[in-house]
């Protein structure tokens, strides 16, 4: 199953999560269809140690592809952002060109501090990427 076929095929993708990855102790992730060709998925990850994830996409398929037009995915220790990525356009921040928009946001001044982001793209699903990413987070013995 390519993920990106259908959407369909991306909510079997994305409710299944938890089964593909056995540190996912709970998801609140759905899908809900806003329209004849754009949906849009939220909700949460939840892992040990009080590691979230929360999770935005806008998705649409009118040109025939399945597609994430923008997103914003978040990484929580308890009440702690660790960081976050967002589609968010900076075209005067030139160490951010090489993957416009794609960029993470981390400490210190999480806010102002953006890196490029070559794992993250429009056209394939994003949730592999930022799962491993959490999963080297997390204690080892989970």
């Amino acid at each position: 199953m390519t993920p990106f076929q259908s959407l369909r095929d991306y909510e079997i993708f994305i409710y299944t999560l938890p089964l593909q990855f056995t540190s996912i102790q709970r998801s609140t992730l759905t899908v809900a269809r806003r329209g004849r060709l754009y949906a849009e998925l939220s909700g949460e990850l939840t892992f040990a140690g009080g590691v979230r994830l929360t999770v935005y996409e806008r998705l649409s398929w009118d040109t025939g592809t399945l597609t994430i037009e923008g997103y914003s995915y978040e990484a929580w220790r308890g009440s702690d952002k660790l960081y976050w990525y967002d589609s968010q356009p900076h075209p005067h921040v030139p160490i951010l060109a090489s993957t416009d928009p794609h960029h993470k946001h981390v400490p210190p001044d999480i806010k102002h501090n953006r890196i490029p982001a070559p794992g993250l793209t429009f056209s394939a699903p994003n949730l592999l990427f930022l799962i491993r990413e959490v999963e080297s987070l997390l204690p080892d013995e989970i």
